[in-house]
């Protein structure tokens, strides 16, 4: 089996620390949204699935070490509205 390392590296050059940029961002709005939501549990695949589609309702911004951000063009009130509709989508289509 490979290594995380030899997965994420061509010619060399390691390439596993480009991040995308949304995900601890949306992490938080995920919790901030989930809290105000009383009565819903979900469970550990919803949540996965949360934070899954959450991202991909959202433009990718990603970045390596040394980058520098000019500019945030994703705002924290798009964050908490792309993670209300995945909460929206994944409480009304459990995949279980």
């Amino acid at each position: 089996m490979e290594e995380k390392e030899d997965k994420y590296c061509v010619n060399n050059v390691p390439l596993h620390k480009i991040r995308n940029r949304n995900e601890l961002r949306v992490i938080q709005a995920m919790r901030e949204v989930l809290n105000e939501l009383e009565g819903y549990h979900p469970s550990m695949m919803d949540v996965e699935d949360i934070y899954a589609l959450a991202l991909n309702l959202l433009p990718p911004r990603y970045v390596q070490r040394g980058s520098i951000v000019l500019r945030e063009e994703v705002t924290d009130e798009m964050l908490k509205e792309k993670v209300r509709e995945a909460v929206e989508v994944v409480s009304t289509n459990p995949k279980y």
